[in-house]
């Protein structure tokens, strides 16, 4: 599909009630959990290496439920890109609201693993404050144009290539803007360290605690789920004694902090990403 035509067809389903938007949702993310077995199957074994203890069926109906979800989403996307402010300010919710102020005068990382609402948090925030983000420049398909589009809605953002590296987040961070960290995936031994992750020696990348302290910035997480109104995003208080002098330990932090809140909402988080593809010298592959 071409980005034109994706623009008018987000842009037509910008007037439908969030109801009939859920109901698509729900219809397509039964089709594409059934259609797509290689997704499929990610996303069961991922689930079934993070919740052994689950009873038989349970793992199935969590992703069905994660399927439903994204697909939901993606059609609330049209919302978030062609509705007016005030609609986004409806569509997303804001708690612990208070956490933010109290360190906004700092520089500040915006802690944002990998939910499914993770751009209407982040977009909703841009609404009142300048932030900044990275993004890969390496794809320029339809649907990820519409995202760097969607993404630069309010306050002029400041979009980072990941090619830029750590430079060009530093300079945003020192600059006082907010940068908006999505933390959680795997980009090969490289760039990693081995942490637990759901009991799971997992690659991750440290740049958390690296960030933080070349920048002088606090951490202050934010998760954003869907809810039945639309979605709600949590800002958490900003992390005490982060980073310490051990970036392996403030990397554990991060994935223990990141798995209690899968923990909260498990069809909420992106299953569908192969998180456990690079493992430690010697060991097969979990896939």
């Amino acid at each position: 599909m071409s980005y034109r035509l994706l623009i008018v067809l987000f842009w037509c389903l910008s007037w439908l009630p969030l109801s009939l938007l859920r109901g698509l949702g729900y219809v397509l993310g039964r089709v594409l959990y059934f259609a797509v077995k290689s997704r499929r199957k990610i996303g069961l074994t991922n689930l079934q290496l993070c919740f052994p203890e689950w009873p038989a069926g349970q793992h199935e109906r969590i992703l069905k439920q994660h399927y439903q979800e994204l697909c939901t989403c993606i059609f609330f996307y049209s919302k978030l890109w062609f509705g007016s402010q005030d609609t986004v300010e409806k569509l997303v919710r804001r708690e612990g609201y208070e956490h933010f102020n109290a360190v906004e005068e700092h520089h500040l990382i915006l802690l944002a693993p990998h939910f499914l609402g993770l751009d209407f948090g982040g977009i909703r925030h841009m609404v009142d404050h300048r932030g900044a983000s990275m993004y890969s420049s390496s794809h320029d398909n339809a649907f990820d144009l519409m995202l760097l589009r969607g993404r630069s809605r309010f306050n002029d953002p400041l979009l980072i290539k990941r090619s830029e590296g750590i430079r060009g987040i530093l300079r945003a961070i020192k600059q006082g803007i907010c940068f908006y960290y999505l933390p959680d995936q795997d980009l090969g031994p490289k760039e990693s360290v081995f942490v637990p992750f759901f009991g799971i020696q997992t690659a991750t990348v440290p740049g958390l605690s690296r960030l933080a302290l070349m920048g002088k910035a606090k951490v202050l997480p934010m998760i954003t789920t869907l809810e039945k109104d639309g979605f709600v995003s949590r800002y958490y208080p900003a992390w005490e004694n982060f980073p310490s002098d051990d970036a392996l330990a403030d990397t554990a932090r991060m994935n223990a902090f990141i798995e209690e809140r899968i923990r909260e909402h498990p069809s909420q988080y992106y299953w569908l990403h192969r998180r456990f593809k690079t493992r430690p010298e010697g060991e097969a592959s979990l896939y």
